[in-house]
């Protein structure tokens, strides 16, 4: 169930007519203008850099020996050859 609110908002003139253009421009309502403008400011819909991806896991004996590490592609190779 979709639940809405009524509310008024108080804007300097020049700002509303602003808004109102550029909703009409784009073709969309005032509403839709100010809910992304919000959804901007209280999500940061801000692009996130995209980061290094995390290394691959080596996993080995207790003693710190490898068994197979993942970015050696001849050893891993070889591994699943045996």
């Amino acid at each position: 169930m979709l639940v809405c609110m009524r509310t008024t908002i108080n804007l300097p003139d020049a700002r509303a007519t602003q808004a109102k253009a550029r909703a009409a421009a784009e073709g969309r309502t005032f509403t839709s203008l100010v809910e992304e403008g919000l959804r901007a400011v209280l999500y940061d819909d801000a692009p996130v850099e995209p980061s290094q991806p995390e290394p691959l896991p080596s996993f080995g004996d207790p003693n710190g020996r490898l068994l197979v590490d993942l970015a050696d592609k001849e050893a891993l190779w070889a591994a699943l050859d045996e």
